[in-house]
């Protein structure tokens, strides 16, 4: 079974710092673009960062300058380095990736993953 599985979410003050980590597993033949979404209650799930197989990045202009995502190919890995957290940082971060498989090509989401941030 190809799935993807997020760790790293938690309670966490203002201004501490987070990891979050996803790995994808099973006959995953190749990872293209990798990314970490975020739902809060009552909202629409957004992005929050991507990279491409090369490492090129994009952010969220409300993460900019805070998170860092980053990616370990040969671990089928992506990251989120959340710095700098505030409130409203807190949300369900979800992992997403588009690969192909022994099913073909597919977009896999996890299953989330709470972070909450305490003022």
């Amino acid at each position: 079974q190809v799935q993807l599985v997020e760790s790293g979410g938690g309670l966490v003050q203002a201004g501490g710092s987070l990891r979050l980590s996803c790995v994808g597993s099973g006959s995953i033949f190749s990872i293209y673009t990798m990314g970490w979404y975020r739902q809060a209650p009552g909202k629409q799930r957004g992005l929050v960062a991507g990279i491409t197989s090369d490492g090129i990045t994009n952010y969220a202009d409300s993460v900019k300058g805070r998170f860092t995502i980053s990616r370990d190919n040969a671990k089928n890995t992506v990251y989120l380095q959340m710095n700098s957290l505030k409130p409203e940082d807190t949300s369900v971060y979800y992992c997403n990736a588009a690969v192909r498989s022994r099913s073909g090509y597919l977009s896999l989401w996890g299953q989330g993953t709470l972070v909450t941030v305490s003022s």
